[in-house]
């Protein structure tokens, strides 16, 4: 069989080897792939275990055949989100076989048709002109600003890179041919901002990355009280001269037809100022934790001087979610604070779709209520296609918990094409490699994260659990230490250190981490999920199913990835792993499952 086959929303290129929902491309495995190609050639009528080994390894003498089929056939019904036990498109024949049984379809209609070819364009940094470190934010401000105003003049012919990316250009080299390599930028946009005497002045131009030709290059200066419409005239001037020199006309209307008003955020400059230091710490993932504390300070502080703000309130939403993933504030208690902030954003302004997704992922942290969330989500995707920051929070939100991990590393590597040095966004991008148990890819991305951001916790921590999942196991210790030291001996940290070294059978040093997690927790919030891991390591089922109850009750958010943890497989058979399914609205009605198991894990190595 060759060319495409179609079912239900799937599309299956058997020439390229692609798999795609709705016109997102899945990540699938070779050999899940090819387990799904020799289904589909023979749609209907089984296909044998024998002859799917004739398939996939020839005549080749391999011992561990039976759990390499299991795997692959696992990773092909996660991608399609199909389940073994309910099956809609590959059906298990036991001792025999695979049937597949959807029915093949003509062409389905896809959410999102192909993008176009655009110009692609980065803002560098600003460069603070006015000698004052204290003014530092302003030119950050000003990035930012009209980075935004780009974005939204013309998106279907103007792909503007996000501010995370154009941020790490800081304080590094601003070579524009190098750059335009690296991030595959036609256009690069460079300035300088003075502020004195209650006036501003913006420097610009625009540079054609092959050949660094300048195409523009003008001053703008204006009242301080006029900011906001200014960034918004030097983005338009920009659009402009990018599409005559590029000969696209739209963009030319889009931008410069007067007739779209600049935003205001808030009229308050005092309330302004204190929202850009806030972004600055929030943005500072080398000081986690300290930087999401002074952020909080200083939104709270723009929020008293101006309540209609609506940037404000969503930052602090987005405070009060990163300090409930962190570990160091109760998930409830973070969640109902931020719940309100994200509620009171949309109220004010309800266009953005970065808060739209927002208030989604807030109703999956505090009621587990999915069809809301995936509505939600969709709805702030039709807003914004292009927001990075939608497109990982629409993977992580809704496609990880439901164990769509093919679909989640489609959506971030989409993301990635805005926001292509988005520290959160490789975060992510890795986890979910992760889950997918592509360890090689795992290891390749975490080095990348170390790279990133070498002080940070996560880059190691990733990196350990790459390696544990390739055997390595004293590579991978020595990782997770360091991730932990980095991290200042968090709980979060310590909880994956405790399953590794229980895993291996270090057992009283995992009984110590156990010690360290029961002392911090007498002295305030650790997550559940940190006893749990830990119990898993030293392979006692019984307590670490009590403590996983408690972190589904807590809304330990390290529970939302249950599908996928290859550490569960294990315990997937046992009746109380069914009841946490269902405790989460991941699982309406119990399946069949002979015995329960309690007392002892098999195995529960993985990541």
């Amino acid at each position: 069989m060759a060319g495409t086959v179609r079912f239900d929303s799937f599309e299956v290129d058997l020439d390229s080897g692609q798999l795609r929902k709705r016109g997102v491309r899945i990540r699938l495995r070779d050999q899940s792939f090819k387990v799904l190609a020799a289904l589909l050639e023979h749609a209907g009528h089984v296909v044998t275990r024998d002859e799917l080994r004739q398939r996939l390894w020839h005549d080749e003498f391999f011992v561990d055949f039976e759990n390499s089929l299991n795997t692959a056939v696992a990773h092909l019904r996660q991608a399609l989100g199909d389940s073994a036990d309910h099956a809609r498109y590959v059906e298990t024949l036991r001792r025999r076989g695979y049937r597949f049984i959807a029915s093949l379809s003509e062409p389905v209609a896809t959410v999102e048709a192909a993008e176009p070819q655009r110009a692609r364009l980065l803002v560098l940094p600003f460069v603070n002109l006015s000698g004052d470190a204290a003014q530092e934010h302003l030119s950050d401000a000003v990035t930012d600003d009209i980075i935004t105003e780009l974005a939204s003049a013309a998106p279907e012919h103007l792909a503007v890179i996000a501010r995370t990316t154009a941020m790490y250009y800081k304080t590094r080299s601003k070579d524009v041919t190098r750059i335009g390599r690296e991030l595959r930028v036609d256009w690069v946009v460079e300035g300088g901002v003075r502020c004195a005497d209650e006036r501003i002045g913006i420097n610009v131009q625009v540079i054609r990355a092959r050949d660094q030709e300048h195409v523009f290059a003008k001053r703008y200066d204006a009242d301080t009280k006029e900011v906001f419409g200014l960034q918004g005239h030097v983005a338009r001037a920009i659009a402009e001269h990018i599409a005559e020199s590029a000969g696209i006309n739209t963009i030319r209307v889009g931008a410069g037809g007067g007739d779209r008003a600049t935003r205001i955020p808030t009229g308050d400059v005092v309330a302004y100022n204190e929202y850009l230091q806030g972004r600055r710490h929030l943005d500072r993932l080398s000081q986690v934790l300290q930087g999401f504390e002074k952020g909080r300070a200083h939104l709270e502080k723009a929020i008293a001087r101006d309540p209609g703000f609506a940037l404000a309130h969503e930052a602090l939403a987005q405070v009060y979610w990163y300090l409930s993933y962190s570990g160091v504030m109760p998930p409830r208690d973070a969640f109902a604070a931020g719940v309100l902030h994200a509620v009171r954003a949309l109220a004010i302004d309800s266009t953005r779709a970065e808060t739209r997704a927002l208030v989604a992922q807030y109703h999956k942290q505090l009621d587990y209520d999915w069809p809301d969330i995936e509505r939600e989500l969709r709805h702030a995707l039709a807003l914004d296609p292009t927001s990075p920051f939608v497109r990982w929070l629409y993977a992580l939100s809704w496609l990880m918990p439901q164990g769509l991990i093919g679909e989640a590393i489609a959506e971030l590597e989409r993301a990635l094409e805005w926001d292509p040095l988005s520290y959160e966004v490789h975060h992510w991008l890795t986890v979910m490699l992760a889950l997918e148990r592509n360890w090689d890819g795992v290891i390749d991305h975490a080095r990348l994260l170390i790279e990133l951001e070498p002080t940070v916790p996560f880059g190691p921590w990733l990196l350990g659990v790459g390696l544990r999942g390739k055997g390595l196991m004293d590579e991978s210790v020595a990782c997770h230490r360091t991730a932990v030291d980095l991290s200042n001996g968090s709980a979060m940290m310590l909880g994956w250190f405790g399953l590794v070294l229980g895993s291996i059978g270090r057992t009283d040093e995992a009984r110590g981490v156990l010690e360290r997690l029961e002392t911090m927790a007498r002295a305030g919030y650790v997550p559940p999920t940190s006893f749990a891991w830990t119990y898993l390591g030293l392979r006692n089922v019984d307590a670490a199913f009590d403590w996983l109850d408690r972190a589904v009750d807590a809304r330990d958010q390290f529970m939302m990835p249950i599908k996928s943890y290859s550490f569960f497989d294990p315990l997937r058979d046992d009746p109380r792993f069914h009841a946490l399914l269902r405790k989460m609205n991941l699982e309406t009605e119990p399946p069949a499952v002979s015995g329960a198991g309690t007392g002892t894990a098999g195995d529960v190595h993985g990541a």
